[in-house]
């Protein structure tokens, strides 16, 4: 279900909202946050827009990476930007998009212990306590109590295998790694120019000479290129002495499993977890989604099976954490690396396609538009496109002429046409697209004007 094109965060797991939007929910208090700046890579940054503004919580930036360099020059330039504009005693709340958290009393109590911290000059890490010998998760040594305020970090351990995590838990004063901090914007800066001065350097100048690009900031790309790629913790906190963990037990979890999505979910009297037209018989201890097709189960236990409109994936639920292993495998062929990357249906600023059907020298997808929206003025090198309007009304407009169409109309495109679409109506528009022509791929599209600044 996750694609490199959607990954988990942008995604409902648990719930009607997805781990990001829950993520902006927790922190859209006024009387306690300012708005939050979001940092992301730039392929993302319609989407992101796009689920914020659907839960109504404006943002103070959306910081766009040009590349990938790992979560210390990200908080870093995450610091500067917060400086800029809130000065250095400006404190971060740092929160990964994709974890999953029950908000609850102890939740607030250690946010604010942590933040009274992160005031002081320290950098804070929440520990979680752990519940069983987890070996997906990195661990804190620490003389630390659930309830009460940072503490200093002793140590960290990598993640464990399962003989060792045993051992810690029986030994106790160890806690989760959780990924989520809370630092002074100063305090962080000046750690990063003591112990990770190329990434500061490289922070600081992309925050500096980043340009504006519609609602979104993208950094400067030689200069945040130019950071090490490496992780806040082996950069930062593995080295400063300013290192405290503040321990807590409201319930947590990265979701890097389906099984981690289970123990997270609400369950049925038989221990499953179903989301989606599913039915299930004699099935017991299992996780079962679909976003398209209608499953039905019978007669297993502990299984997990996952069915999207263009692949499905059954395994032991149990075993779930070796999914990934089939990924590689799906992602090195050549036949299935798609699978990986993109679904079958494709969203974009103004809403997105599906693809239906395909064969050779014709496309079928069906299109949906936004109110208000329209895709960029463009044409084609090799296809023509025939539109069929099955709801809403669209604007066409083609070499300069607009036509406006209701639900059965069409019309036909010819290669080479310049021509846009519109959703002038107050509800979704939907069409069906007929491709045909020589060459179908996406990159045959020359974008003459666009309003999302992809021209």
């Amino acid at each position: 279900m996750s694609r490199s094109a959607r990954p988990k965060q942008f995604l409902p797991l648990i719930g009607a909202t997805s781990l990001f939007q829950k993520t902006l929910e927790r922190v859209s208090d006024g009387a306690r946050y300012t708005r939050p700046v979001v940092v992301t890579n730039a392929e993302y940054r319609f989407i992101v827009a796009e689920q914020a503004a659907e839960l109504g919580v404006p943002l103070e930036g959306i910081l766009l990476e040009p590349v990938a360099r790992n979560t210390a020059v990200a908080i870093a330039a995450a610091a500067a930007f917060a400086g800029q504009r809130h000065g250095a005693d400006a404190v971060l709340h740092v929160l990964p998009s994709d974890h999953e958290v029950r908000v609850d009393p102890g939740y607030w109590q250690a946010v604010d212990a942590a933040a009274a911290a992160a005031a002081a000059g320290q950098l804070v890490t929440f520990g979680v306590q752990p519940t069983h010998a987890e070996t997906g998760y990195g661990y804190i040594k620490a003389s630390a109590a659930v309830g009460g305020g940072a503490s200093p970090v002793e140590r960290f351990v990598e993640k464990p295998d399962a003989a060792r995590a045993g051992e810690m838990l029986a030994e106790g004063g160890y806690f989760w790694n959780s990924g989520m901090f809370m630092v002074g914007a100063g305090a962080f800066l000046g750690e990063c120019g003591a112990l990770a001065a190329e990434t500061l350097e490289a922070a600081e100048q992309s925050v500096r000479k980043a340009r504006e690009d519609l609602d979104f900031i993208r950094l400067d790309e030689t200069s945040f290129s130019a950071a090490p790629n490496i992780s806040v913790d082996y950069a930062i906190f593995e080295k400063t002495g300013k290192a405290a963990v503040v321990a807590v037990d409201f319930p947590w979890s990265d979701l890097g499993s389906w099984d981690a999505v289970w123990k997270s979910g609400s369950r049925d009297e038989q221990d499953n977890f179903t989301r989606g037209d599913v039915s299930l018989d004699q099935v017991s201890g299992s996780l079962v989604i679909t976003d398209h097709p209608h499953v039905a189960v019978h007669g297993l236990s502990d299984v997990a099976v996952i069915a999207t409109n263009d692949a499905v994936y059954v395994g032991r639920l149990s075993d779930a954490q070796k999914v990934g292993d089939v990924v590689k495998r799906l992602r090195a062929n050549k036949l299935t690396a798609g699978l990986t990357e993109i679904h079958r249906t494709a969203y974009r600023p103004w809403g997105g396609y599906s693809s239906v059907l395909s064969g050779d020298r014709f496309q079928v997808k069906r299109l949906f538009v936004k109110p208000g929206r329209k895709l960029s003025l463009q044409k084609h090198h090799h296809r023509a496109e025939h539109w069929i309007v099955v709801r809403g009304t669209a604007e066409v407009t083609v070499d300069g002429t607009v036509t406006v169409l209701s639900e059965n109309q069409s019309i036909y495109l010819p290669l080479g046409c310049v021509h846009r679409l519109a959703n002038p109506g107050k509800i979704e528009l939907e069409l069906i697209e007929v491709q045909t022509g020589s060459y179908l791929g996406e990159d045959d599209i020359i974008r003459i004007e666009d309003e999302f600044g992809r021209a």
